[in-house]
């Protein structure tokens, strides 16, 4: 009986001093990180933007601005005039597609669908020159000048090879408080990822090496200060959209059906 009675608190005793339990990584890495650092702006300009316009990818490239747009039957991909907000060429996908994220590398144009896997890849002219899929939700889109970046809504960032769409790499956008959920709209800007978080007025800054969001940008009454009503989130047309201009070191800011697009500086 004594026997038995020392093995069980034997047993009982290396299970109670076992404490090396599996941690949570992510949580280990947000404990680490500092607060991100607030960013403020300045207005320089506003120009107009269709409201009908379900913005879902802005792209500014060799001085055109591209957008992408969303909901279905009336998803289109649009070149824009910037300064009259009227489409200098578009072309309306078909019914059945959400549109989504897009971006412009070497002379060619990919969009993204919402939830039918499948992306487009178009010449400047708006040429389909092919398709690909892939296997997550499509919400934003940019590129580093080698790989396409895509959001799925997660808090992951996907590298895919423009030529076969394989997945290089996933980068996992973490914050003082964590995993950051709902990453969309996408813009690379001097070596940095500024995305929209969907449903809030915010843009962050992640650091694509390690994906640790660095700085954050609060744009909550931006159509207000312009004197246009603030949106209505009921409706979803929420900020979305961030162009970068490399030669004025500015950003065009928009969001979903909304009326005004904004130049803004960092």
């Amino acid at each position: 009986m004594l026997r038995n009675l020392l093995l069980v608190l034997f047993v009982w005793g290396a299970i109670s001093c076992n404490t090396n339990e599996p941690k949570d990584e992510n949580i280990s890495v947000a404990n680490a990180l500092p607060p991100p650092a607030t960013i403020t702006y300045n207005i320089v300009a506003t120009y107009p933007h269709d409201t009908s316009y379900y913005t879902e990818g802005f792209q500014l490239y060799k001085n055109n601005l591209f957008e992408s747009t969303g909901n279905y039957g009336v998803s289109k991909l649009v070149q824009i005039d910037l300064k009259t907000g009227k489409p200098v060429k578009e072309l309306s996908l078909n019914e059945k597609y959400f549109g989504e994220g897009l971006t412009v590398l070497n002379d060619t144009i990919y969009q993204m669908t919402y939830r039918e896997k499948t992306g487009f890849v178009y010449d400047m002219n708006f040429k389909l020159i092919r398709t690909f899929t892939y296997d997550t939700e499509g919400w934003g889109m940019t590129t580093d000048g080698k790989s396409l970046i895509m959001s799925d809504g997660s808090s992951n960032l996907y590298y895919r090879d423009p030529k076969n769409f394989s997945t290089q790499k996933i980068v996992s956008v973490t914050d003082n408080n964590g995993p950051v959920a709902n990453v969309n709209e996408l813009e690379l800007v001097d070596g940095y990822i500024y995305a929209n978080i969907w449903n809030t007025d915010n843009i962050i800054k992640i650091d694509p090496s390690n994906g640790h969001v660095i700085g954050k940008m609060d744009f909550t009454g931006l159509l207000e200060k312009a004197g246009k009503p603030g949106p209505d989130y009921n409706v979803g047309n929420v900020l979305n959209g961030i162009a970068y201009d490399s030669t004025k070191k500015t950003l065009l800011i928009t969001g979903k059906l909304w009326p005004l697009i904004f130049e803004v500086k960092l």
